[in-house]
């Protein structure tokens, strides 16, 4: 059996505690795992004076991959996102995140399974800003043609891969012109390369519309790193929220795996919070090394706890503690 060293970032407030049940379960598969364990955030900003620690960057380049938990940014002021400046220090271009309804959860949408692929390195979301003159402010919007074309590609390739159908671009070309008008050229280049996978369009509020409507009618969704940013929250919200919701960030040298919601510091240390989403991206983790056995025997334990609905953190109607869990998936790993 092959033997992985994954770089594992704890992150701030529950971090600690849906990372520790999430590791747990992971080496309740029995795949062979040496953690590095590392920080950053604020917790590395009063240890080594920066969010981001040069040692923590190296380990990710040398392991190629990482699980990480929440962290905490500020609103407004104090140090910039550190999500936004690990995407860039390791060029993590694809963030993944998939949508599918879980057994008793009450949802809208019970049977919705569907995948955003978002651009992760430039738009508006790149935080670009400047203050022009006092009471006037520019945020730069930046669309490459190679960006677009990565992302587009990544987008089409998971879909051949995991057997998908239709890959829907949503901009608002009908505006930006240039901008959102050249991402849309790059998708549709690629898509040409993809004969077998249908491509289409949709002009993002409308897009948004219909994905409150009829989800159904979607399967992968590619956008912008701004658009893609709201619209997978968005999504997250038609199957109960993000706490389960998983999410992977993807790069040439190397992939970071993260539950997509915060760090929610106002239960932290209790051991209540929900590791679901942390634990979903854990078995996307488990598929991108090479164990997809292990993956899903753990993603099959996981729903087998969902459709028996006894164990159930508090975020749904339950009592169970995030180890109750943790346990519970643990169980049913060992039957």
């Amino acid at each position: 059996m092959a033997k992985h060293t994954i770089t594992l970032i704890p992150g701030d407030g529950i971090g600690p505690e849906i990372i520790a049940a999430t590791v747990r379960t992971i080496e309740a598969t029995g795949v062979d795992i040496e953690w590095e364990t590392h920080i950053i955030g604020a917790q590395a900003l009063e240890k080594f004076g920066t969010t981001i620690p040069d040692a923590t960057i190296e380990s990710i380049k040398r392991n190629k991959v990482a699980l990480k938990g929440p962290l905490t940014t500020p609103i407004g002021k104090g140090f910039t996102s550190v999500n936004v400046g690990l995407r860039k220090a390791l060029d993590l271009y694809a963030n993944v995140r998939p949508v599918k309804s879980l057994p008793n959860v009450p949802s809208r949408y019970p049977e919705l399974d569907l995948v955003i692929v978002r651009e992760n390195t430039e738009d508006l979301y790149s935080g670009l800003e400047h203050i022009v003159v006092p009471g006037v402010v520019e945020s730069i919007k930046i669309i490459t043609e190679k960006a677009s074309t990565r992302i587009a590609r990544y987008a089409f390739e998971f879909a051949k891969r995991e057997g998908r159908k239709k890959i829907t671009a949503m901009h608002k070309a009908n505006i930006m012109k240039l901008s959102d008008g050249l991402f849309l050229e790059c998708f549709y280049n690629v898509a040409k390369d993809f004969p077998d996978i249908e491509a289409d369009d949709k002009i993002i509020d409308n897009a948004c519309m219909q994905l409150v409507m009829r989800p159904e009618q979607f399967d992968v969704l590619v956008l912008e790193n701004l658009y893609g940013d709201i619209v997978s929250d968005l999504c997250a919200g038609l199957i109960g929220g993000l706490g389960l919701a998983p999410g992977a960030n993807i790069g040439e040298i190397g992939a970071v795996f993260e539950a997509v919601h915060g760090s929610a510091p106002d239960i932290a240390g209790q051991g209540i919070a929900n590791p679901t989403a942390i634990m979903m991206s854990g078995w996307l983790m488990l598929r991108h090394i090479g164990e997809k056995d292990a993956a899903e025997r753990a993603e099959k334990a996981m729903m087998d706890v969902f459709v028996e609905g006894k164990v159930r953190t508090k975020d749904l109607g339950g009592t169970a503690s995030t180890a109750d869990f943790a346990n519970a998936i643990i169980d049913k790993l060992k039957q």
